[in-house]
């Protein structure tokens, strides 16, 4: 079995699709690793060789961001909207933190 970035890819996927297991990869970005690596995005999983899989993993890298920096990242963008943030509390409690004084709805009527 296959193993990238932390990750077993299922034997029986094609490459292109096995890809798509690992949190930060898609379709598109896995099409580009496997053209980087020189490797036919048809093939199957169980039909790559070691050299092939530490090409994936080398292109994978040289592209970075994934699994673990990316959960990182949004870990951050989580707190902010948690109730331990004082913006998260307000968008929880659905006040905006930013607003002061009389809103649009009253100061955009037309005077007539």
């Amino acid at each position: 079995m296959a193993r990238i970035a932390g990750v077993d890819l299922p034997r029986q996927k094609r490459v292109e699709t096995a890809l798509t297991y690992i949190y930060g990869i898609g379709h598109t970005r896995s099409n580009r690793i496997l053209e980087k690596a020189g490797i036919d995005a048809g093939v199957r999983v169980k039909d790559l060789s070691e050299e092939e899989v530490s090409r994936i993993a080398k292109a994978l890298d040289a592209e970075g961001g994934v699994e673990g920096d990316l959960r990182d990242l949004t870990a951050g963008v989580v707190f902010v909207f948690s109730e331990e943030d004082i913006a998260g509390a307000a968008h929880l409690s659905q006040v905006h933190s930013r607003e002061t004084g009389v809103g649009t709805g009253i100061s955009a009527r037309g005077r007539g």
